[in-house]
């Protein structure tokens, strides 16, 4: 296909996609496997550094996405590539359920939490004891949240992988600049 002229995304675009791309990576990392039952068995989840990230990290994903989509709304356009129909249309599949499972986890974590009677422990010692309107509520009986949170942040791990190898084929295979309007460095050397 060879390189494409199209210009890069604006600076907000990449500084917000690669915090939140590190943040959902940092937060999986630390994701609380059997913390739920340890908390079930009275420890206090602010004693275990790794929960008060993991939640941190939760609630800056969850911000970091509602700004993204603010911004997306009022960004210049994107850039765009030529590309077969069928990988376009993969490519906003993919980008669609990224975003659907950005907002999709921090709120089943939130559930998990108030559904379980959990507090929310955040880094600096903030701690909400209770989520009244989740705690008791048939919203918090209707599934097994946790599970469900455990389930969703596995998806967003191997989506999130292969949407990062599908930006490495465009780039050593298309050479179609895709990688390079999110790391504008790439197209500089390149340039070279």
């Amino acid at each position: 296909m060879g390189t494409s002229s199209s210009s890069p995304y604006d600076a907000l675009s990449r500084v917000l996609h690669w915090l939140t791309a590190l943040a959902v990576l940092v937060a999986f990392i630390l994701g609380p496997e059997g913390f739920g039952r340890l908390m079930r068995q009275g420890v206090d989840p602010a004693t275990r550094i790794g929960i008060v990230w993991h939640e941190s990290l939760g609630l800056l994903v969850l911000g970091l996405t509602l700004i993204r989509l603010i911004w997306v709304a009022l960004r210049p356009r994107a850039p765009e590539f030529p590309m077969p129909t069928w990988m376009r249309l993969a490519s906003k599949a993919v980008h669609g359920l990224l975003w659907l499972l950005l907002l999709a986890l921090p709120v089943t974590a939130l559930l998990t939490l108030g559904g379980e009677g959990h507090p929310l422990t955040l880094l600096g010692g903030v701690r909400v004891e209770q989520l009244p309107w989740i705690t008791g509520s048939a919203l918090a009986r209707m599934v097994d949240w946790g599970d469900l949170h455990g389930a969703l942040g596995d998806t967003i791990v191997w989506l999130a992988g292969l949407h990062a190898l599908a930006a490495l084929y465009h780039h050593a295979v298309l050479k179609d600049g895709v990688l390079a309007a999110m790391l504008p460095w790439l197209a500089r050397r390149g340039a070279r």
